[in-house]
């Protein structure tokens, strides 16, 4: 089985930057598809950014110009840089991985991390 970790996430101002990460605990041998979503309370799961194994990258309307989604494949780690961070950026942003580990097609999800935006 595969499990994601997260971490990264914490509270900044306004137009700081962080960085998530994606911790995979084994190496997905396919990686179809690798993306990050948030929730905000009260709200909806909302896809943020999408990676595709053909090297593409698609991003929500709200973070395009200010998120970057990046993998690491030597460290089974998915990235998602965020920039000029904005109070609606604030939620817990899940990690989600789907591929094939050991011939096996799979969905995986991380626990969260919370990002808060706050001065």
């Amino acid at each position: 089985q595969v499990q994601l970790v997260e971490s990264g996430g914490g509270v900044v101002q306004p137009g700081g930057s962080l960085r998530l990460s994606c911790a995979m605990s084994r190496s997905i041998n396919i990686i179809i598809t690798m993306s990050w979503y948030r929730q905000a309370p009260g709200k909806e799961r909302e896809l943020v950014a999408t990676g595709t194994s053909g090297g593409t990258t698609d991003y929500a309307d709200s973070v395009k110009g200010r998120f970057t989604i990046s993998r690491d494949n030597a460290k089974n780690t998915v990235y998602l840089q965020m920039n000029n961070l904005k109070p609606e950026d604030t939620a817990v942003y899940y990690c989600h991985v789907a591929g094939y580990y050991s011939g096996q097609y799979g969905v995986y999800w991380g626990q969260g991390t919370q990002v808060t935006v706050s001065s």
